[in-house]
């Protein structure tokens, strides 16, 4: 435990997240704002099809913010993984010139997209400020919501990167699963919208569409449908914990299995 977190490697670590930083946004003219601008523009382009016109958020209290959590969320799910995808063969050159852990590539991503989910997050703050959404006390569960998203990202990002130094064709069948996952997960619409019970059951079976649900009842209203609702009780409710376990360990005993032969494979 102390080498992990020895002075060495923080130090390594806090110099490839700046360096992250730098090249994801050398060369723009409006720089790092671009971690804020991409999910508000988005925000309003998906607001104003499907609120305005489609009418998906009517009888949703606050369904601007109740929106816009739900798209931060996602973001920052799809950052993290996409980044940390071809965050190894990117650092091909380091990894061969220099002894260092590889794990500490992958995590260096995934605190980017973290920096940035909290930017995001202070955006999310003001629009709750402004459509006057009450504090609720169940916001401080807030904090253990992220870390669930966090974690079972990184165990994606783990088995990401790592296959994708072996099978290149990975980063296309992500690009897909995640489309896929954007509209199979109640984002745009709110979960009441689909009136088949079963097909809302599987779909809170995922950890995204379970951490979205909960961040939103946590934050902005309680009339959000949670697993605890869609279930009403019962042991099915921890199905989703139970993926985010499973896929961090796999993750990282997949990427352990693979990580001595990313120097040769890159």
């Amino acid at each position: 435990m102390r080498h992990i977190f020895s002075k060495q490697n923080r130090a390594l670590l806090s110099e490839l997240v700046r360096t992250d930083f730098k090249l994801r946004y050398q060369g723009s003219v409006l720089g790092y704002a671009w971690s804020l601008l991409r999910p508000l523009l988005l925000f309003v382009i998906l607001y104003v099809v499907f609120v305005k016109f489609l009418k998906f958020g009517a009888g949703v209290p606050h369904f601007p913010v109740y929106l816009l959590l739900g798209i931060v969320l996602w973001n920052f799910f799809n950052e993290m993984t996409v980044q940390s995808l071809g965050s190894i063969v990117g650092r091909g050159d380091l990894i061969r010139k220099i002894r260092i852990p590889r794990w500490i590539i992958v995590l260096s991503s995934s605190i980017s997209a973290l920096i940035n989910l909290l930017l995001n997050l202070v955006v999310v703050v003001i629009f709750m400020f402004v459509n006057h959404v009450d504090l609720l006390r169940t916001t401080l569960w807030l904090p253990l919501i992220l870390l669930e998203v966090y974690l079972f990202a990184l165990g994606l990002s783990l088995f990401l990167s790592a296959a994708f130094v072996k099978f290149r064709d990975i980063n296309y069948i992500w690009e897909v699963i995640l489309q896929a996952g954007f509209y199979l997960t109640p984002i745009l619409y709110p979960l009441s919208r689909i009136t088949n019970l079963t097909f809302q059951k599987l779909i809170m079976l995922n950890p995204m569409a379970q951490t979205i649900q909960d961040a939103r009842y946590s934050v902005v209203t309680h009339q959000t449908d949670t697993v605890y609702r869609v279930f009403q009780g019962g042991w099915y409710e921890f199905i989703p914990f139970i993926i985010v376990i499973a896929v961090l360990l796999g993750g990282l005993t997949y990427f352990r299995s693979q990580s001595k032969y990313f120097a040769e494979n890159i």
